[in-house]
């Protein structure tokens, strides 16, 4: 290869050298050779890539088509039911109601109906008017020990953070929200000064780093969290436990990205690496977690507050629930991650196999809050790949109050999917906290867009709902929805997700299918005491 190499060389001097006794600016062509030469000789002799060895300066073709394949196949290749984690054809649809253009859809459907896993909802021969003119209904969350419920729309942002986003995308979003007159969860990097500039209504997210909220040791400290909590613009608290997309997983800040600006939002140390653990330091039962969701709403106020979490063992949930039973403190809200929710880097393993996908997640948490009786003080709030009207309508007929979305509000935004949220060159704006690029993403124009998204979707929505003879999203219910479970079989949701009897949980008779947690669970331990599997005998203790 090398005496090849030399022999190309040479003869590529040569060929030039002839072509310049006829034409003399043919020795330009040595700008291009000669370094041309130097990168085949360095990728003969380095030991890194074995393609290179073999095949001097043309392998790099392979990382040139390796880096451009998501853009060629996003924009030549891609149909509209493809593309992931969002469809083509649900980005156009995001991209034609933030701009309020044209956003029906010609020719019918495009989706396989016989595929199964196909969704739809059950209309009626009695179908309502849906004037959009009419206000939409607004959802009241704050339980019994609430002192200022907040009167929410069905569909919010979900949590990003500053830092995460820039501050022009954070700045958009708030605006958005004001001018929608829905809430902007702040994400657990705590309530930036971009956050409050526009006067949106802000959901503050305290995760397990306290950012925002803490003393020098990273321990929660209850006069900062007082100082940001008791603002009027913040409207309701909400804890992280953990996220769809890396449930159990902690975070970390590197020490390059804790820039001045961030270390005084977080109230860290700038310059420095931080991590936030998989945990909580302020509580180490079901019981402690419920003080605190006191504490919290004690020191805020009386301002709802609630809790985030991505399903993992059934049992630890309902041992939660245990906990409000035992010591009468509820929270206000629960949101259900699903563990296909997004953000900006998480591990391959975390995003694609751990933690429960929504639908069964929602129903879970809906059934064990019914089980216990609780469901009729606490508003549930389901987060993960909502971006249309139909997936507002089965989020709420499965029994949930409200709806967030994080990566549909992006695309709102002008979100492409580059595919390049961790690497702070994100073309639009967005996910990046370079001020060159944060430049491109115009504030006012943007929010327009976030507003006009969300009044769109909440209005197809309500229309949906208006087909199946209904009034509100309250009379939703599990009946209303259908699925494709075989290419012979439809079953609606309420025989596949089958609801417990409101409080049959103190009965001595429990519902089967929630016996194994239900055993498991202690309301002074997350973790189970004994370990139950199903076995031939039934549930047994496992060590």
């Amino acid at each position: 290869m090398e005496t090849k190499l030399i022999r190309i060389a040479i003869w590529s001097a040569v060929v030039v050298l002839l072509l310049s006794l006829f034409w003399l600016p043919a020795l330009w062509l040595f700008v291009l050779l000669i370094p041309i030469v130097a990168v085949g000789y360095y990728d003969y002799n380095q030991t890194r890539h074995s393609i290179l060895r073999n095949f001097p300066v043309v392998g790099h073709g392979r990382w040139i088509m390796e880096r451009i394949r998501p853009f060629v196949r996003q924009y030549f290749f891609e149909s509209e039911t493809d593309g992931t984690p969002i469809t083509r054809m649900f980005r156009s649809l995001i991209y034609q109601r933030a701009k309020g253009s044209l956003d029906s859809n010609p020719y019918g459907t495009k989706i396989d109906t016989q595929r199964v896993g196909y969704e739809w909802i059950g209309h009626s021969m009695a179908a309502k008017h849906h004037d959009s003119k009419r206000p939409a209904p607004r959802i009241t969350v704050g339980g019994p020990d609430c002192l200022q419920p907040y009167e929410a729309s069905f569909f919010n942002i979900s949590a990003m953070s500053f830092g995460a986003l820039s501050d022009n995308a954070i700045r958009a979003l708030n605006k958005g929200a004001a001018i929608g007159g829905f809430y902007h969860n702040t994400g657990e990097g705590s309530v930036s000064d971009y956050h409050l500039e526009n006067g949106g209504d802000i959901v503050w997210q305290i995760g397990t780093g306290y950012f925002g909220c803490r003393d020098k040791d990273g321990n929660f400290a209850p006069e900062a969290f007082q100082k940001i909590a008791q603002k009027d613009v913040i409207k309701m608290i909400e804890i992280k436990l953990s996220q769809g997309a890396k449930p159990g997983h902690g975070g970390l800040l590197p020490a390059d990205k804790n820039t001045d600006e961030i270390a005084r939002i977080r109230l860290v140390e700038p310059g420095t690496q931080v991590d936030s653990p998989p945990s909580h330091s302020a509580f180490d039962t079901p019981i402690e977690m419920m003080q605190f969701v006191k504490q919290l709403r004690e020191l805020s106020g009386g301002k709802p507050v609630g809790f985030k979490l991505c399903i993992g063992r059934a049992s630890e949930f309902v041992a939660v629930c245990k906990a409000m039973v035992e010591t009468g403190i509820k929270p206000d809200f629960i949101t259900v991650d699903g563990g296909e929710g997004g953000t900006g880097a998480a591990p391959l393993e975390f995003s694609n196999s751990v933690g429960m996908p929504l639908r069964e997640a929602l129903s879970f948490v809906c059934d064990i809050l019914v089980g216990f009786d609780l469901k009729k003080d606490i508003r549930v709030i389901a987060s993960g790949k909502t971006f249309s009207g139909f997936h507002l309508v089965k989020n709420l007929a499965l029994g949930a109050d409200m709806c967030n979305s994080a990566r549909g509000m992006m695309v709102a935004l002008g979100c492409v999917q580059s595919l390049e949220c961790n690497t702070n060159k994100c073309p639009t704006g967005i996910a990046t906290q370079d001020p060159k690029l944060a430049r491109g993403l115009v504030v006012p124009d943007k929010a327009e867009r976030v507003a006009r998204y969300h009044k769109a979707t909440v209005n197809s929505a309500l229309e949906i709902i208006a087909s199946a003879g209904l009034r509100n999203t309250e009379d939703l219910n599990r009946s209303h929805i259908f699925r494709r479970v075989s290419q012979t079989e439809v079953r609606r949701f309420d025989e596949i997700y089958q609801s417990p009897t409101p409080g049959s949980f103190f009965d001595d008779e429990k519902p089967s299918k929630f016996a194994q947690a239900l055993k498991e669970a202690s309301p002074d331990s997350f973790f189970p005491k004994h370990y139950l599997a199903e076995t031939d005998e039934g549930l047994k203790e496992v060590s």
